[in-house]
């Protein structure tokens, strides 16, 4: 069933909805219900998830726009977590694109509650122009155990996880394993043996991910 929260315009989607997303079912707990604010149509469409490093180099930033753009121009959507750096940023360069370019964020927040702060502009447009997600229940403020939880969501609604920059240690390796588990592709961009946040990238291409130094490597291994 499908509810209207009238003040924000919010929408409440439980697991026997036609609307809930079918590839969330993979995992052993999906959420339910899941609240969602913007175009529910967005979730029919086929998805990659662009995740990274929040303290991500101006390298790894520019390559989060151009794979974003690259693939949202190729009518791919882009998935993220609208965390501070390579999630904000492709997030960001979809939405740049104009109105027929759209993105999904899920929230380690309820959908009503915006976090990182400064990303409350982008929120909105997100909201506008794309696709808001989250399990947690309205209110929901930002706690560290909802993060990797979120990371769940992303893993399993992708068909692909592309891996921009990510230290040995980070939410963005949790994503990737996530995704690996669950049959979905992984992919990493690699970069400087010098730069410990291209250090999580390496460990992956390590461990069977697809390295891709251009966009149409994704597009190609997905047969987008």
């Amino acid at each position: 069933m499908q509810t209207n929260h009238p003040a924000a315009h919010i929408s409440k989607i439980e697991r026997n909805s036609k609307y809930y997303p079918a590839l969330l079912n993979d995992l052993f707990d999906p959420p339910d219900p899941l609240y969602i604010k913007g175009n529910i149509r967005l979730l029919e469409m086929p998805m990659v998830a662009i995740v990274g490093s929040r303290n991500a180099s101006a390298e790894g930033l520019l390559n989060a726009k151009l794979f974003a753009r690259a693939l949202a121009r190729a009518g791919v959507l882009v998935l993220s977590g609208m965390a501070r750096g390579v999630d904000g940023v492709a997030h960001r360069a979809c939405i740049g694109l104009g109105l027929n370019h759209h993105t999904v964020a899920v929230l380690g927040t309820g959908v009503d509650i915006i976090y990182p702060r400064e990303h409350v502009g982008l929120a909105r447009a997100i909201g506008q122009q794309g696709l808001l997600l989250s399990e947690l229940p309205l209110g929901s403020e930002p706690k560290a155990f909802h993060f990797p939880r979120r990371n769940r969501i992303i893993a399993a609604l992708a068909q692909g996880v592309l891996v921009i920059e990510a230290a040995e240690r980070s939410g963005s390796l949790i994503t990737a394993r996530l995704a690996a588990e669950l049959g979905r592709e992984v992919f990493a961009v690699p970069g400087s043996i010098h730069n410990p946040l291209s250090r999580g990238c390496h460990q992956l291409i390590q461990q069977g991910a697809k390295l891709v130094r251009h966009p149409n490597e994704v597009l190609e291994e997905l047969h987008l």
